[in-house]
């Protein structure tokens, strides 16, 4: 087995940001921890077709669940002009997520504007989509042709009974895996496949997942189970800790260390030492990466959110539909950026902590 570096190393070499300043004097905008603006994910529905347990169990969002109406939602053409503020200020990464993004009618539509959009420098962002599958057959094509770069897909195991108990909603695996191949031939790549780990659940899957997607150009991560919102029933004893994945997977296939691709990357990547391709893990509660976070949220109806575990956000849809500028819009998200403080994974179970309500991952995205 290849040796393990601790997660906890390649985090705190990953968390450097040169010249990432107070933000003070026209520096690099920055938060209170001198953490850059950098990647901005906009959800864009808050329904998904999916009930998977830990992000949007039935007995919660069942036929009754009120989901926003349509009129609070931003519209296509007030997502492109918020993301223009936010790309002035730094952001050179754009994830769409939900919900289920592909259930947001013409999708591909918001997608063709904001792939017009511009670094100051002129160059393009990097644009992605984070998905179930369940529609990206019929979508693949479509989203390409309109400009996104690439798609991360979830999938929680390849048996198929145990990924139809997962997403609650009797949903085949064949039917994802065919989606991932139709992202594939729309070169909607390098696709990424992201699987959440639950002990006692799924991480039977983790050697089999890994041994499907090696060779195969895609990149699978291991995602710890994570206390996102307060539906899901989190439980620590629930977690399989990412080190315990890398053992498993290592002593099968042997893995080296790879450096983080971007600073402020959510996940510790690994090679196969056989030239195989990677896999990557993703450790929030087990090893927080909180001092690396670049990440702003920006809700389906125009909350900015500072962390997935926040339990309140910034209304921008009031400062939009109110008549504000761009100068205006520009300046509020610098404010609240610069005031950015959130490390809550860091401080998961710290004596004393409050408890708090989090935003429902379903709500904010992933």
């Amino acid at each position: 087995m290849a040796r393990v570096i601790p997660l906890l190393d390649q985090r705190l070499a990953a968390s450097a940001f040169p010249g990432a300043g107070p933000g003070a004097g026209g520096g690099p905008l920055a938060d209170r921890l001198a953490r850059p603006l950098r990647d901005l994910r906009i959800s864009v529905t808050d329904r998904c077709n999916f009930r998977c347990g830990y992000c949007m169990p039935k007995e919660v969002f069942g036929k009754s669940y009120p989901y926003l109406p349509h009129a609070d939602l931003l519209s296509f053409e007030e997502i492109a002009r918020l993301t223009r503020q936010f790309v002035a200020l730094g952001v050179r990464k754009i994830r769409l997520t939900g919900g289920e993004p592909l259930l947001r009618k013409d999708i591909e539509r918001l997608v063709e504007q904001l792939a017009a959009l511009r670094t100051p420098e002129g160059e393009a962002l990097d644009l992605t989509l984070t998905t179930n599958g369940a529609l990206l057959r019929h979508k693949a094509r479509l989203l390409r042709n309109a400009g996104l770069n690439r798609v991360t897909v979830s999938l929680d195991g390849l048996d198929d009974a145990v990924f139809r108990r997962m997403n609650d909603v009797d949903f085949p695996v064949a039917a994802v895996l065919d989606g991932i191949a139709a992202a594939r031939e729309a070169g909607l790549g390098p696709v990424k496949v992201n699987m959440v780990v639950k002990r006692g659940v799924n991480d039977h899957e983790i050697l089999p997942m890994a041994r499907h997607f090696k060779d195969t150009g895609i990149a699978l991560r291991f995602i710890e189970y994570m206390d996102v919102g307060s539906t899901n029933g989190w439980r620590m004893d629930e977690v399989l800790p990412s080190d315990e994945v890398l053992r498993r997977v290592g002593a099968e296939l042997p893995l080296c260390p790879l450096a983080p691709a971007a600073p402020g990357e959510t996940a510790a990547r690994w090679a196969y030492a056989d030239g195989g391709g990677e896999i990557g893990v993703i450790s929030s509660v087990t090893h927080a990466f909180c001092g690396g976070c670049n990440r702003a949220r920006l809700s389906t109806e125009g909350r900015l959110y500072l962390c997935l575990f926040a339990s309140q956000g910034h209304d921008l849809r009031a400062l939009l539909r109110g008549g504000a500028d761009d100068a205006t819009l520009a300046g509020a998200i610098s404010g609240i950026w610069r005031q950015r403080a959130d490390r809550y994974s860091e401080l998961r179970g710290t004596p004393g902590l409050p408890a708090q309500r989090h935003v429902e991952m379903s709500y904010i995205g992933g």
